[in-house]
């Protein structure tokens, strides 16, 4: 667990990882370590002082979808948020004139509110501002996020074509465009969890571990 307002840098993530790394491998598990941010796994692997690449046997997943997809996804996924009580959510660790270069401050959703929640109280009587000024947050959220995930997925086309990274990359395209949440489960299963499953079972296999994995 990190303090919300600590600068969390990539070194820091590499150091804690390895940590846990160590103790799940002493329970004798496969440690998972999955990327928010593909900055922190790309120095976790390829810095020198970790040594990660000579001391551990790696199998790499990217999870692909079609941009247009990805964003009709994204805007459907901040509308259920804000209903689910994204404002709140935000409102309870808004600070006035904090910093947004670090910590919790840097995370999506909490800048974009910044205008809204400073003006809320000013404008108290006045819904059709206060609702004009929400609208423009949540779509300066949609528009950050894709933008996000369009950097992440270039992040991962340069470590495969550039640094030569061996990714198992999974097309996910036609489970987002399902509509109905019971169909969406079961492409998921049949298109990304299953195939994911057989490459990580020939992997460990290989790899001389006794391992069985569950799908649950």
């Amino acid at each position: 667990e990190i303090e919300p307002d600590s600068d969390f840098k990539a070194k820091d993530f590499c150091l804690q990882a390895v940590v846990y790394i160590e103790k799940i491998q002493k329970t004798h598990r496969v440690p998972i370590i999955v990327g928010g941010s593909n900055s922190y796994i790309e120095k976790l692997v390829k810095d020198p002082v970790f040594m990660f690449k000579y001391k551990y046997n790696s199998c790499f997943f990217s999870i692909d979808v079609e941009q247009s997809v990805l964003n009709r996804r994204v805007d459907m996924r901040v509308d259920q948020m804000v209903k689910a009580g994204l404002v709140n959510e935000v409102r309870q660790i808004f600070i006035p004139d904090a910093d947004y270069t670090k910590g919790i401050g840097w995370s999506i959703d909490v800048p974009e509110m910044d205008r809204y929640l400073r003006e809320e109280t000013n404008i108290d009587g006045d819904d059709e501002s206060k609702q004009i000024i929400l609208q423009a947050s949540i779509s300066s959220i949609k528009r950050n996020t894709r933008m996000l995930i369009c950097n992440q997925l270039e992040k991962i086309q340069r470590l495969i074509s550039e640094k030569m990274w061996s990714v198992h990359q999974i097309i996910a395209t036609d489970v987002f465009e399902e509509d109905r949440e019971e169909d969406i489960d079961e492409a998921w299963r049949n298109t990304v969890l299953q195939p994911r499953l057989d490459i990580v079972k020939r992997f460990l296999k290989s790899d001389h571990h006794n391992i069985i994995i569950e799908c649950t």
